[in-house]
This record gives structure tokens, C-alpha cells and sequence, in this order.
């Protein structure tokens, strides 16, 4: 099954969350789940602590010498793998985009976001040049509001023209997004806890987060 990475130079730019919101949107529709949290901030990890969707599972922090056959062993019949990458070019990154079926580029809609995070795009060629194909990628807007910014409008533009294939809809600015790794699980189950008051409505995040994944599983699906 596909190995999703989610890679982007920029620290902030969306990753981590993007890597949770996916583990734990397919093992709701019940699917296997190995994620790799290679981000040394280890954000994925804080998750898990606070405890993983049932399906989801930790394949833990593996290094440069380690992570393909890592990710290989975890690519099985009827799993997904989820990897979160560290904010830079390295070693690691390369091996692990060199082994994606899809790699997703957060970028929130700033001037900075884009300048930096087509650095992610130049990465994904070169792996496709030295590999000799083709490696499935896409950009996923992240921190969106319910109005479009005019520099929204011009990335969206931008990457159109450039032939970029834009996740829709994008991730929108919601509280609920930052607090599952405080409480860990999915949005679904924060629902439920009546202790948990998040500072928005978590009722638009749960469905921003399903369109969310749904789009990413039509495009590994059509893979």
C-alpha cells in the first residue's frame, strides 16, 4: 500500500499536523497505519503519548542508514505509511522521498511559505532525475481563512500555471488541529470528551479534516 511523506523545508509550515490528521483520518476508515515521526522536534511522538487511534501505530525514529528498509518492512498489503519529515535537506528527507508513492508539501499562503517550500518541489525533481521516474506530489494550503487572502489567490495562480497539483480543500486556521496533540487520538474523539473545549468549532474542523483526507486517499487510490 502507499507510502505518504510530508515534506517541506519550512518549519511551522503544516507537516506534522497534515502526518496526524492523515494516520488518524485512514485508520478511521479502517485502515492499517505506520507513521515515522523523522522531524527531531518529535511532535508525531507527543502525539502518540497521549495515545493513537486504534489501527494507527509508531514505527518510531529510524536514521539515514535505516529508514528505506524501515519503511519498506512497514509497507505491507493493506497498511499506509505516513512519514513526517525534518524541516531541511539532508540524507534522510532523500531517502525517504525516494521511496514515496505521494509526497504532500504544506505551505501556508504567504510570500515566505512559497519561496521556501518550492524548495520542497525542487528536492521531489531531483529524486525523480537520479531515480528515473516519476514521483507522484502535491501542495496542500494550510492555515487558510474562510476569505481568501489576494496571496492566496496568486500562489493558487502560481501553481496552476506551474502544472502543480493543489490539495482541495485546503487546511484552514482551527484551534481544534493544535489540540489533538495535547490530547492525543483523532478530532472524532475529542468530540466526546466533555473535558476537552476547544477554541473554535470543532464540528467545521472534523469535516475539514475528513475532505482533507478523503482528497489524499482519491489520489493514492488512483495510484
Amino acid at each position: 500500500m502507499p507510502v505518504i511523506v510530508l515534506a517541506s523545508p519550512k518549519g511551522g509550515a503544516g507537516k506534522t499536523t497534515c502526518s496526524a490528521l492523515l494516520a488518524a483520518g485512514f485508520a478511521r476508515r479502517g485502515i492499517t497505519v505506520t507513521f515515522f515521526d523523522l522531524d527531531p522536534n518529535r511532535a508525531l511522538s507527543i502525539w502518540a503519548s497521549h495515545g493513537l487511534p486504534e489501527n494507527v501505530t509508531d514505527g518510531g525514529n529510524p536514521g539515514p542508514a535505516e529508514v528505506v528498509r524501515a519503511i519498506r518492512n512497514a509497507d505491507r498489503d493493506g497498511h499506509i505509511v505516513v512519514v513526517d519529515l525534518e524541516g531541511m535537506a539532508s540524507r534522510i528527507v532523500s531517502r525517504a522521498i525516494s521511496q514515496a508513492d505521494l509526497v504532500i508539501v504544506p505551505m501556508q499562503p504567504t510570500a515566505l511559505d512559497s519561496a521556501i517550500g518550492s524548495g520542497a518541489l525542487t528536492l521531489i525533481q531531483e529524486e525523480e532525475e537520479a531515480l528515473g521516474r516519476d514521483i507522484r506530489h502535491a501542495v496542500v494550503l494550510t492555515r487558510t481563512s474562510a476569505i481568501k487572502s489576494r496571496v492566496q489567490r496568486d500562489l493558487e495562480t502560481q501553481l496552476e500555471t506551474l502544472g502543480i497539483d493543489v490539495i482541495q480543500p485546503p487546511l484552514m486556521q482551527r484551534a481544534a488541529f493544535g489540540e489533538i496533540f495535547t490530547y492525543g487520538k483523532d478530532l472524532e474523539t475529542m468530540v466526546t470528551r466533555s473535558e476537552i473545549t476547544t477554541a473554535g468549532n470543532i464540528d467545521k474542523a472534523v469535516e475539514n479534516a475528513r475532505h482533507f483526507v478523503e482528497a489524499v486517499y482519491d489520489r493514492i487510490a488512483a495510484e
